[in-house]
């Protein structure tokens, strides 16, 4: 295995991982609530109307953020090499695994295993595990 150089960007990822964990921090303190963005968008469909706003802010945020971004730095190219069969998918195992697992990446790895819970962890070392596996099968086994 060899390091991809062009593509290696420590500093980039860290700053995005501090200001992720900082969003976190603040969005608990502010709302007592966990930042999963699973249970926002799932929970957008049922929610009540005092909680729509806020969940609604919270994902045009995510939306305009990549435009901000671009202000200061052009944005990466995004090259995908699947199909849409595969990204369909792959879209609706995730959908039902965040379900299954009561929360998502960000709420178990980021949130959870911040607040030392050991649910959050089992979760984390799950999905992880599974990905490395799926990458596994996909590219060595299956070719």
């Amino acid at each position: 295995m060899t390091i991809d150089w062009n593509q290696f960007t420590p500093w980039t990822s860290l700053g995005g991982g501090l200001v992720l964990g900082l969003a976190a921090a603040l969005f608990i303190l502010v709302s007592g609530r966990v930042l999963g963005i699973s249970s926002i968008l799932g929970d957008m469909l049922r929610a009540k109307r005092a909680d729509l706003g806020w969940r609604l802010t919270f994902f045009a945020g995510m939306l305009v953020s990549p435009l901000v971004y671009s202000w200061v730095t052009p944005l990466p190219t995004a090259r995908i090499d699947a199909d849409w069969v595969t990204l369909v998918v792959a879209g609706l195992l995730v959908g039902v695994g965040t379900r299954y697992g009561t929360g998502c990446t960000s709420g178990h790895g980021v949130c959870g295993l911040s607040r030392l819970s050991a649910r959050s962890l089992a979760a984390t070392l799950t999905f992880m595990a599974t990905g490395f596996a799926t990458v596994f099968i996909v590219r060595h086994v299956l070719g």
